[in-house]
């Protein structure tokens, strides 16, 4: 890629770019934006107008410094290459499907004008050096004298044979054009005189080792990057001489494309290996800083020009393909500095007051200096905004270790964060570590015990000692669906440790009492199950008198008189009674009848008992609720009395 920064501006570039290095960390966050981009194969800074072009394969997205929307330039035009003028104002671009070049005004964003290529689609990349736009093409190199009457495109202006070229402009030399043809796996690099009548060759020198697909210049033009592939991944010449000055080392894959910053600093992005962005710092004794460009993209860049320092240096543009389509556009604040690995290791379980030992290791490419500062919060139920420890610091080799002594019990996290320098970005690891508590005394009473329908029970638990939380929870849950779990009580225990609440029994009901906990002490719950019976009456009608027969009140009906019984009993869906008829014979009650019956939503049902026809009989009847056999279990087993029938002339 070619640095897109104006000449003039190089300087003031460098110098602001060498003073962010030496500030701190800027709070500014990377950013993404995502966008329906296919295949772009340039990019283009306009600091003076705060846009950033991109050449597509639908025309040149035009977008903010930001990477937002702002207009599309000749949609239906595929755009190979981009190129500003040096003063700024005028956008050159290679139209591929119709072989032109065209020119746009940066302030307007209108197009001024167009340069045909006689017999060519193929148009290679742009140079704007010595008055001309420079051009490559599939067999030689042609120019644009902007200076003309009338300009025009003329092919083979210079001649470098047949071999595949592509052309270059050095920013700190305007009148210097770089040529870089390909020989196969060689390629030889050469600079032109190009402000006179014809250009003249100040030095060339071969490429060898790697194919010389990636160009760029570091350093505002001081020197040429070379990317590709080989044991000489990438290559800095010294300029203008062509000498080789450095070799940029590479662990495990090629460059795919390179940038270089005002400061002498070289980002280059590879492919193979997922994507990894490596910035080499203007000294070579300083690793590379070496970091993922994106997470949730899989290739990095979408051509070789997809690499590009802004704004002065001070942010990098990386483009990265999006999965299922599109680009993203990727500002890395911090392209500079070196990654932190922070790890932290504790014991899953520690003994409450007993001391306890946190370690870990704080690592990067370029190593952390001893006794750099930690910071490290305890957050436990004492303090649950945590609590800052006393100053720990880096040992040897990025290790770190110290001990502590939880006062509290339950789970007890520790954050140990690394501020960051100038150099690293902040960085932060946490660990928890579940720490034991004692077990209070909790009790409930009445468990299992039943009552009548409807009865007032008190209910009463009582807590042993605890640290500071004396408060207790009482929840009733009665059978059945229909009724939720309901807190019936919360409330500190008395003096003695007790807390009561009364419920009221209309339903069987599992009863809770809850401790939540307190730092020392752990939190416990206990379960009773309390019973509540139906409620179930009968009572009988339409009998003439009531009277005595032995122990029992019988009601009186004549022989061909029917009887009647009405029974009620507490409803719930679904539910059945029981109803139970006997026949008193020769000194014993024998049974007559059992059957169910469905109960009403009332509770209440009539039943026409019939009459016998015969005098001198005595019977007797009761309703009846069986936990389950009634179609629930909401209730426990529940009888009316029995109620005494006799029959007579």
């Amino acid at each position: 890629m070619r640095t897109r920064t104006l000449a003039a501006a190089t300087a003031l570039a460098a110098l602001i770019s060498s003073a962010a290095l030496t500030a701190a960390p800027s709070a500014a966050a990377d950013s993404a934006v995502r966008t329906t981009m296919v295949y772009v194969s340039d990019v283009a800074e306009d600091s003076a107008h705060h846009h950033l072009f991109f050449a597509t394969q639908y025309g040149i997205k035009v977008t903010d410094a930001q990477g937002r929307n702002v207009t599309t330039l000749g949609s239906t035009e595929h755009v190979a290459d981009l190129q500003l003028s040096p003063d700024g104002r005028t956008l050159y671009a290679v139209l591929t499907d119709s072989g032109t070049l065209a020119a746009y005004d940066t302030a307007s964003l209108g197009k001024t004008a167009e340069y045909p290529v006689p017999g060519q689609r193929s148009v290679g990349g742009l140079a704007f050096a010595g008055g001309r736009l420079w051009f490559s093409h599939y067999q030689g190199i042609g120019s644009v004298d902007l200076g003309a009457e009338q300009p025009a495109a003329t092919l083979n202006t210079l001649d470098v044979g047949d071999e595949p070229s592509r052309v270059y402009s050095d920013p700190a030399d305007p009148g210097a054009l770089l040529v870089v043809t390909h020989h196969g796996a060689t390629s030889t690099l050469a600079t032109y005189d190009v402000t006179g009548a014809s250009p003249v060759l100040r030095v060339s020198t071969e490429h060898s080792g790697n194919d010389a697909r990636h160009v760029t210049f570091g350093a505002g033009g001081h020197s040429l990057l070379v990317g590709g592939g080989g044991p000489d991944a990438l290559v800095a010449y010294r300029l203008p001489d062509l000498v080789k000055a450095r070799t940029y080392p590479f662990t495990r894959d090629s460059p795919y494309a390179v940038a270089g910053a005002p400061d002498g600093a070289v980002a280059a992005t590879t492919w193979g290996d997922g994507g990894q962005l490596h910035v080499f710092p203007q000294d070579p004794a300083r690793p590379a800083a070496v970091r993922p460009v994106v997470k949730d993209t899989t290739s990095v860049g979408t051509g070789a020009d997809s690499l590009l320092w802004v704004e002065g240096g001070k942010r990098l543009l990386a483009l990265s393909s999006m999965p299922g389509g599109g680009t993203q556009i990727n500002f890395l604040d911090s392209a500079r500095t070196y990654p932190t690995t922070l790890t932290v290791s504790a014991p899953a379980k520690a003994a409450r007051a007993k001391s306890l030992t946190i370690k870990g290791t704080l690592k990067s490419a370029l190593a952390l200096p001893k006794s750099t500062p930690l910071k490290v919060v305890r957050t436990d139920l004492d303090s649950p905004k945590g609590k800052t420890l006393s100053a720990k610091s880096l040992g040897t080799g990025g290790a770190f270790s110290f001990t502590d002594t939880p006062p509290a019990g339950g789970k007890v996290t520790y954050k140990i964060s690394y501020a960051g320098d100038a150099d690293h970005p902040a960085a932060s690891a946490s660990r928890s570590v579940e720490v034991s508590r004692a077990t209070p005394a909790l009790k409930l009473n009445n468990n299992k015990k039943v009552y009548a329908y409807g009865a007032d029970v008190k209910f009463t638990a009582h807590l042993g000692s605890t640290y500071k939380n004396r408060t207790v929870e009482l929840w009733a849950d009665p059978y059945g669906s229909d009724k939720p779990n309901k807190l019936v009580k919360k409330a500190k225990v008395n003096s003695k440790g007790d807390l009561s609440a009364t419920v009221g029994m209309t339903r069987d009901t599992k009863l809770t009492a809850k401790f939540t906990g307190d730092s020392r002490y752990a939190p416990k719950s206990v379960k009773v199950t309390a019973y509540a019976k139906a409620k179930v009456s009968l009572s009988l009608s339409k009998q003439y008198k009531n009277g005595r027969i032995g122990s029992h009140t019988y009601a009186y009906y004549h022989k061909n008189k029917d009887a009647f019984a009405t029974t009620k009993m507490n409803y719930y869906k679904g539910r059945k009674q029981r109803l139970e008829m006997e026949f008193y014979y020769l000194g014993k009650w024998r049974d007559t009848a059992t059957d169910y019956f469905a109960l009403g939503t009332s509770g209440k049902t009539v039943f026409n008992l019939g009459h016998p026809d015969e005098a001198g009989l005595r019977f007797r009847i009761r309703a009846a609720y069986l936990n389950n056999s009634s179609g629930d279990n909401v209730n426990s087993t529940a009888y009316s009395p029995w109620k005494y029938l006799y029959f007579t002339k």
